[in-house]
């Protein structure tokens, strides 16, 4: 069965399509955008175009692809340069079309090619992860990294659809999936008390039946925090509030170097440290982190820095994080289970004896 919802942002309103083979569904868009003339050019991952080659061709066709290194190395300068030329080899002009169909690096990947290409060209979402599905792959939010930080070139820029196909997670990693795992508790942590209490009771597999349903209430969740604050501009709260744990993950993935964690591993220990500042403000007591503990840790999740990481590097990274305002860091904070603040007052101090808990030198 084929569902929908709808992000609703005016003139740049998009539909998330739903289901478990939307093979058809992709096939018959392609056919309607090759009827009016318009290139399509695919951007996937050499792991999701082994994997995933059969689901590839059925939705694409003999659309031309470019395929990268699988990871997140391919957020690169040197990368979306080699995309964009591959773009211009294409002859996509203002009417083209770019499909990303991968992962999280790769939609936001492409996502930046499209935004940036002839200053903007439209781009459909395929995602093929669970952490593309519930997070990266809605919202608009595309960028590479730079040696000195996570995403800190992007750009805002819309997808004309996002089609999630549930039926490729099968093929996905054990560990892939326990990544994604992390954006779904996060959902829980900052706005969703009921699913959180779900996923600690009974940790979330692949095989799981309310797989699906799970990944709708996550894109869901996202669409009304996007449609609220769709360019992160709210003084408190909005859409900044999606970033509980990644204040911390980011600043893991920068130093450790990029691939060491996956994007979702490194959030988990960021989760962790999130509630572990959230206890020393004084806003939620021990049986917050531990309950945060267990949960991350029962979706096969790290908990803490797998090896020591130099503390004066970590807080240095935070500081060239691009959610910075005037000098201050933004950190995303718990009231309660299923209830987030921002904060911009936290002493270093609290900072630096998170990092030590988590495993941090």
């Amino acid at each position: 069965m084929v569902e929908q919802l709808t992000v609703n942002l005016g003139d740049r309103s998009y539909p998330i399509v739903f289901g478990a083979e939307l093979a058809r569904e992709v096939a018959a868009e392609v056919k309607r955008l090759h009827a009016a003339g318009r290139k399509v050019a695919v951007i996937t991952d050499r792991r999701v175009a082994q994997a995933q080659s059969a689901v590839l061709a059925a939705m694409l066709g003999d659309a031309p692809q470019f395929v990268v290194e699988a990871g997140e190395g391919a957020k690169s300068a040197r990368v979306i340069a080699e995309v964009w030329e591959f773009l211009a080899a294409q002859r996509l002009d203002r009417g083209g079309v770019v499909v990303a169909f991968g992962g999280g690096v790769v939609g936001d990947l492409a996502g930046f090619a499209a935004a940036s290409y002839l200053r903007g060209v439209a781009f459909y979402q395929v995602p093929t992860t669970l952490l593309a599905m519930v997070d990266s792959s809605v919202g608009g939010k595309t960028g590479i990294n730079l040696a000195a930080g996570k995403n800190l070139v992007g750009a805002f820029h819309q997808p004309q659809a996002v089609y999630v196909a549930t039926g490729v997670l099968s093929t996905l990693p054990p560990r892939e999936f326990a990544a994604g795992m992390a954006e779904v508790i996060k959902y829980g942590l900052l706005g969703d008390a009921e699913l959180y209490a779900d996923l600690a009771a009974t940790p979330l597999t692949v095989e799981s039946e309310t797989l699906a349903a799970v990944v709708r209430r996550c894109c869901a969740a996202k669409a009304r925090v996007v449609e609220a604050d769709e360019f992160e501009t709210a003084k408190s709260g909005g859409r900044a509030l999606l970033n509980l744990g990644h204040t911390f993950g980011h600043a893991i993935e920068k130093v450790a170097g990029y691939g060491a964690y996956l994007h979702g591993e490194a959030v988990a220990v960021g989760l962790v440290a999130a509630a572990r500042l959230s206890r020393a403000l004084g806003l939620v007591g021990d049986e917050v982190v531990a309950s945060v503990e267990a949960t991350v840790a029962a979706h096969a999740l790290p908990v803490r820095l797998r090896e020591p990481i130099a503390l004066d590097a970590l807080l240095a990274a935070m500081a060239q994080d691009k959610k910075v305002r005037a000098g201050r860091l933004r950190f995303v904070v718990l009231e309660a289970i299923g209830t987030a603040v921002t904060r911009d007052d936290v002493d270093t101090e609290l900072v630096r004896s998170v990092w030590r808990e988590v495993g941090a030198e």
